[in-house]
């Protein structure tokens, strides 16, 4: 067997083409690159494009590496297509795409395997490995067709890894779908207990859609993954961690982020970014109010207006990211009228911006957020306490792990429905440092462990250490 030294694996990265996937997956890039991995990272055409034209100036064809490379990292980037239109609004098709997703793009991906495998004939094919997102649905032929070790990237907490991976399970206990009963369950392996009500939003669906095929379809390939790679923290999820490594070869190494965490080193965006930066320098430290509810969410116009209302209650400074296509406005605008003026002095509305950025502003004292699992660990990170409103999917229970478990955040509805006194309310507790002040110490007390797990003696890094010397080997022996 060759030794590790002499063996260099070359990681092919293939990531799901939404933002919340995509920014993980490139910090794993630079980072499994750090270790001493060659990597081959692929990007979608019409994805390739976003990133490029959200780049400052339009810059154009944007390689998205340039600057790791010249820092020494090995990282090629190429792009191909998913065989639908480039000028195709996926989000707008959402089924359509996905339902191609699911039948066709596997045959573009072998295309691609098989291009990157001949493109360099001095490295051998067995030195190559495979990293896609859990949610695809492919991995297992194609790792299989090439004798390529099967890498999955699964970046969400295990908490909600384990609920579908023991899909069967909760149907066979009549638990799934949720069907409107909230109900305790108890026995899924590492789950001490969770109610019904906080199962990821795919659970609670009687009618089944492509989105359903596809999710329920990924995890019965992901048992036959190689490796499995988890954007979550041991110490966060203790049990849950351990019963899936008694099952899979499963490894916690997250949080997964840059070394420069609040810098656009590496082309991330889908959208062109507002510079926010000179509006909270002139603001006073933990004054204003960070409301965002992510790169795919949606909702109507009534919890917008109540949200609105809220604000201008509170009279709180805030910056709020108000994405094209997050509101299903029924026609006219989506803020009520007059908004705008009303808080001109004191709030900002923005179509996007670099979260990362904003969150480690000091002027930042409060994230109202939808839960996505990298709002979540950057909240964390920049010890923000949030106030959260899940929406869809996998939000549900990030809050119930954010909010019942770790306690780094208040829910914005208690009751059925969202009203303006009650956001006031709310918001006026987190942005009140003497109110919020136990809040604020378990986020202290969050940050340190995630803090702790990335450091060089950290569960994480030692994980992540552990995986690079088990893929090595893996490959090393296929390759005798």
């Amino acid at each position: 067997m060759a030794s590790l030294k002499e063996q260099k694996p070359h990681a092919i990265m293939v990531s799901f083409h939404l933002q919340g996937h995509i920014i993980p997956f490139v910090n794993l890039a630079v980072k499994l690159a750090s270790k001493g991995f060659s990597i081959t990272f692929a990007h979608l055409d019409f994805v390739h494009r976003q990133i490029s034209q959200s780049q400052p100036n339009d810059a154009g064809e944007t390689d998205i590496f340039a600057a790791a490379r010249s820092s020494g990292l090995d990282i090629r980037y190429t792009t191909f297509s998913d065989g639908m239109p480039l000028d195709l609004v996926r989000a707008a098709n959402f089924d359509q795409w996905l339902e191609h997703f699911r039948d066709r793009f596997p045959d573009k991906v072998d295309d691609l395997i098989a291009k990157i495998l001949g493109s360099d004939s001095s490295v051998p094919a067995s030195n190559y490995f495979l990293i896609a997102d859990t949610f695809c649905l492919w991995p297992e032929k194609i790792a299989a067709k090439y004798g390529l070790v099967n890498v999955s990237f699964w970046t969400e907490p295990a908490l909600v890894f384990s609920l579908y991976y023991h899909l069967e399970l909760l149907r066979e206990k009549g638990h799934v779908p949720v069907n409107g009963r909230p109900e305790i369950v108890d026995y899924v392996p590492g789950i001490d207990s969770i109610n019904t009500k906080d199962f990821m939003s795919y659970l609670h669906d009687t009618e089944l859609t492509v989105v359903h095929d596809v999710i329920f379809r990924a995890f019965a390939a992901v048992r036959s993954a190689d490796f499995i790679l988890c954007n979550s923290v041991e110490e966060l999820e203790a049990e849950v961690t351990s019963a899936l490594c008694q099952k899979l070869p499963f490894y916690s190494v997250g949080p997964i982020f840059p070394a420069d965490f609040a810098k656009k080193s590496i082309a991330k965006s889908l959208l062109p970014e507002a510079d926010s930066a000179d509006w909270l320098n002139s603001r006073p430290p933990k004054s204003v109010l960070y409301v965002s509810f992510g790169s795919l969410a949606t909702t109507d116009k009534k919890p917008i207006v109540e949200i609105a209302g809220g604000l201008l209650l509170s009279e709180v400074s805030f910056i709020w990211v108000m994405r094209p296509g997050m509101v299903d406005s029924g026609g006219g605008g989506v803020l009520p009228e007059g908004f705008e003026d009303r808080t001109r002095n004191r709030g900002m509305v923005v179509p996007w911006c670099s979260q990362n950025e904003v969150l480690q502003n000091p002027a930042i004292g409060g994230f109202l957020t939808h839960c996505g699992w990298n709002s979540v660990l950057e909240s964390v990170w920049c010890t923000v306490p949030m106030i959260c409103y899940p929406l869809v999917t996998d939000q549900i229970t990030n809050w119930k792990l954010g909010g019942d478990d770790w306690r780094v955040g208040i829910n914005l509805c208690d009751g059925e429905s969202i009203n303006k006194e009650e956001v006031a309310e709310k918001i006026e507790y987190v942005m009140s440092e003497k109110r919020s002040e136990g809040l604020r110490e378990e986020v202290q007390k969050v940050r340190r462990t995630l803090e702790n797990a990335i450091s060089m003696d950290g569960s994480s890094e030692h994980n992540f250490d552990r995986f690079v010397e088990d893929v090595t080997q893996e490959i090393c022996r296929r390759a005798q």
